[in-house]
C-alpha cells in the first residue's frame, strides 16, 4: 500500500463515523504521519510520544529519505481484545535512487479505549535498540586499474595523502610554511615556502589550503616532521598512480586525468545501527558496490621503458616517440628528465627536421615524377639557390650520384635543388601525405605534428627542402612520417582504447611506386649511409638529420624510421649531430631485442 493507501485506510478505519477503534487504525496513522515527515503526530499514535518523537528525528534526519513507502501485512492471528500485532513494510527511498525495503513488527495496545502503537526502537526496525540510531554508510569500489596494451598495469590505485594547511590555526605562518617546504619539497619542486605563504594569504577566512598529495611511502618519510606542525592536518584516499613516478610522466597524468569518472564505478552502500558515539553496531542491508572495468591504453610498457632507457644516459634534453604504424597505437612518449623541464616537447614541440625532411622532399620530388631512386643527381659540396648558400656537412661532395645514394648520404645541395624545380606548394602538400600538418586531437594530449608553409621564393624553397627555413615538426608527427611510410596511409593515432581520435587536413595516400621507392632509399641510409650504426639489426629504415637553430651554430640531432611494425622517432636538443640519436635509437630498438 502506497502512503496514500495508507492514509485512506487510516481514515476509514478511524471513529469518523462511529465506528469502533481498531488496532490498525493506530498503525496506520503512526505509518502515514512518519511517512509524511510528521514526527510529531507519528509519536502520537504511540504509547510514549517524548521518547518515540526523539528517535523517530534522528532516524528520520539520518537517512534524510526523499520518500517512504508503507504497507499494512495482512495479519497473522486475529486481534485480541487488548493486544495486537501488525506487520507491515516500509520502502525508504533514499538518495542516489537507492531502495531500502524491508518488514517490521509493531505490538499495539487498547489504552483507556483507544489503540497504541506500544513504542520501542525496533517498531522501526527489528535490530534498532535504545540510544541507537540509523545511518547510511558508502563503500566505494576498488578504482579499476590503467592497463597496457598487454595487460600490464600502467596506472594502479594507491594510497595517497593530502597534506591540508589551516593558516589560522597555524601561528607563525612563515615557520610552519618553511618547515612543509623543506620536508615536501623534495616530492613536488613547485612546493616552496613562497607558495605556501602566498597561497595561504589569498585564501578566504577560516578556508584551508592544499599543500601537496604524497604518496604513501613518501608521506611515511615525512611524517615525523611534519605530522606535529600546528594548523596542519592529513587526510587519505585512494589515486591512480604509477609504480614508478618518472615513468611515461608526459602522459600518465593526462590518462589519469581524462579516465577519472570512468575508474571510479558505482559506489556501494551500508545501512547500519550506530550507538551513541556514532560507531557501528550492526548491519541492516548491504548494496555492494560495483567496481569499473579496467581501462586498455594503447602504451606498451616494455616499448616506454626501452625508450626512457635508452636516453637515460644523454646530457642534453632528449626525446623519443614510438607508433604502431599499421594501428596508429601510440607506444610510447619517452622523455629524459631535461626534457621534462621544457614539457611535452616530444608531442607539441616545434623544431626544424634537417635532413629527416628529405624524406618529404623526396616523396614531392618522385610524386611529381622528376626523379627516380636510380636517377642521377648532382650533389655539390655547396650550392647558391637564390640568395642561400646551401653547403652539405663538412662541404662533403659526391659528385653525380642516384637519387638514393644521395639521400643515404644526406646532400644538402641536392635535395635543395630538388625543392626549387617544384611549385611552392609541392613541399606543403607532401609532408600533409605524411601526416605532418594535419592535426590529431588525441583525448588528453596536446599533440603538434608540425608546419610548413608554402614558399614562394627559390630561397625558401631551397631551405625548406633539407629541412630548415619556415619548416618546423615536432617528434611525435616525425615519428606518424615514418609510420605513414611503412603502412602506407597516415595512420590515426590512438592513446585508449575504444576512445577515437577526430582528425583534421589529413593529406592524400602517397602512390604505391612512391612509397617503394622511399622505404628502399630509407633502407639505404641504414646499409649505406649515415645511419650504418644500425647496420647490425634487422630491416630498419629511416633518415638522419641534423637542423641548426639560433645563431647558426647549435645543431638539434634527429634520426626517425621504424623497423617492421614500429615506427619512431628521436630528437636530442642541442645534439650536435645525427650520431647521438642514432645511437639512442640502437639502444633503443636492440633492448626490444
Amino acid at each position: 500500500m502506497t502512503l496514500v493507501g495508507a492514509l485512506v485506510a487510516s481514515m476509514s478505519g478511524c471513529g469518523l463515523f462511529g465506528a469502533e477503534p481498531k488496532p490498525e487504525d493506530a498503525v496506520n496513522g503512526f505509518l502515514a504521519a512518519f511517512a509524511a515527515g510528521d514526527m510529531t503526530k507519528a509519536a502520537g499514535f504511540t504509547d510514549s510520544p517524548d521518547p518515540a518523537k526523539v528517535i523517530l528525528d534522528k532516524v528520520h534526519a539520518a537517512l534524510a529519505p526523499q520518500s517512504i513507502d508503507t504497507e499494512i501485512l495482512p495479519p497473522r492471528e486475529p486481534a485480541g481484545e487488548d493486544k495486537a500485532t501488525a506487520d507491515y513494510r516500509l520502502g525508504w527511498h533514499l538518495p542516489h535512487d537507492r531502495l531500502w525495503s524491508y518488514t517490521g513488527e509493531a505490538q499495539v495496545y487498547r489504552i483507556d479505549d483507544e489503540w497504541k502503537v506500544h513504542w520501542a526502537p525496533s517498531v522501526l526496525n527489528s535490530k534498532l535498540n535504545v540510544q541507537q540510531s540509523l545511518a547510511v554508510l558508502i563503500d566505494a569500489p576498488k578504482l579499476a586499474p590503467v592497463l597496457d596494451r598487454d595487460g600490464l598495469p600502467l596506472l594502479a590505485p594507491q594510497s595517497v595523502v593530502g597534506v591540508v594547511l589551516d593558516p589560522a590555526k597555524a601561528g607563525n605562518l612563515s615557520s610552519v610554511a618553511g618547515a612543509l617546504a623543506g620536508a615536501v619539497g623534495r616530492f613536488d619542486r613547485s612546493v616552496t615556502t613562497k607558495s605556501i605563504i602566498d597561497g595561504s594569504t589569498a585564501l578566504k577566512p577560516q578556508a584551508s589550503y592544499p599543500v601537496v598529495t604524497l604518496r604513501d611511502s613518501d608521506y611515511r618519510q615525512v611524517k615525523p616532521t611534519i605530522y606535529d606542525l600546528p594548523g596542519v592536518r592529513f587526510s587519505r584516499q585512494e589515486r591512480l598512480l604509477a609504480a614508478d613516478r618518472d615513468f611515461a610522466k608526459q602522459v600518465l597524468p593526462s590518462i589519469r586525468s581524462l579516465v577519472d569518472d570512468r575508474v571510479a564505478g558505482t559506489a556501494g552502500w551500508r545501512v547500519v545501527t550506530v550507538d551513541a558515539q556514532g560507531d557501528e553496531t550492526d548491519e541492516l542491508y548491504a548494496h555492494p558496490p560495483d567496481p569499473a572495468g579496467a581501462i586498455t591504453s594503447t602504451l606498451s610498457t616494455r616499448v616506454q621503458t626501452a625508450g626512457e632507457r635508452a636516453l637515460d644516459s644523454i646530457t642534453v634534453p632528449a626525446v623519443l616517440v614510438a607508433i604502431q604504424p599499421s594501428t596508429g597505437d601510440l607506444l610510447a612518449v619517452a622523455q629524459n628528465t631535461l626534457a621534462d623541464t621544457q614539457g611535452p616537447i616530444a608531442l607539441a614541440g616545434r623544431y626544424p627536421p634537417g635532413s629527416t625532411f628529405k624524406i618529404v622532399t623526396a616523396a614531392a620530388a618522385l610524386s611529381a615524377g622528376n626523379v627516380r631512386p636510380d636517377t642521377p643527381v648532382d650533389c655539390p659540396g655547396t650550392v647558391t639557390l637564390g640568395s642561400r648558400v646551401v653547403p652539405n656537412e663538412g662541404k662533403f661532395a659526391l659528385g653525380k650520384v642516384p637519387l638514393s645514394k644521395a639521400f643515404a648520404r644526406s646532400c644538402n645541395t641536392t635535395f635543395a635543388e630538388l625543392s626549387t624545380q617544384l611549385p611552392s606548394t609541392a613541399l606543403t602538400d607532401a609532408a600533409r601525405d605524411l601526416g605532418i600538418g594535419a592535426d590529431f586531437v588525441l583525448p588528453a594530449l596536446t599533440t603538434v605534428t608540425g608546419s610548413v608553409p608554402r614558399a614562394d621564393t627559390e630561397t625558401q624553397r631551397a631551405e625548406n627542402g633539407f629541412g630548415q627555413g619556415t619548416v618546423v615538426a615536432s617528434p611525435f608527427g616525425m615519428a606518424v612520417a615514418a609510420a605513414t611510410v611503412q603502412s602506407g596511409h597516415i595512420p590515426t593515432p590512438t592513446l585508449l582504447r575504444g576512445t577515437p581520435t577526430p582528425t583534421r587536413n589529413l593529406g592524400q595516400p602517397l602512390r604505391p611506386d612512391v612509397l617503394d621507392s622511399l622505404r628502399s632509399m630509407m633502407r639505404d641510409v641504414v646499409t649505406s649511409g649515415t645511419a650504418t650504426a644500425l647496420r647490425s639489426l634487422p630491416d630498419v629504415r629511416g633518415k638522419t638529420g641534423t637542423a641548426q637553430f639560433g645563431d647558426g651554430t647549435q645543431s638539434h640531432g634527429w634520426f626517425v624510421g621504424y623497423q617492421g611494425d614500429l615506427a619512431f622517432s628521436v630528437l636530442l636538443v642541442g645534439g650536435g649531430s645525427s650520431k647521438p640519436a642514432v645511437d639512442a635509437a640502437y639502444r633503443f630498438l636492440k633492448a626490444l631485442g
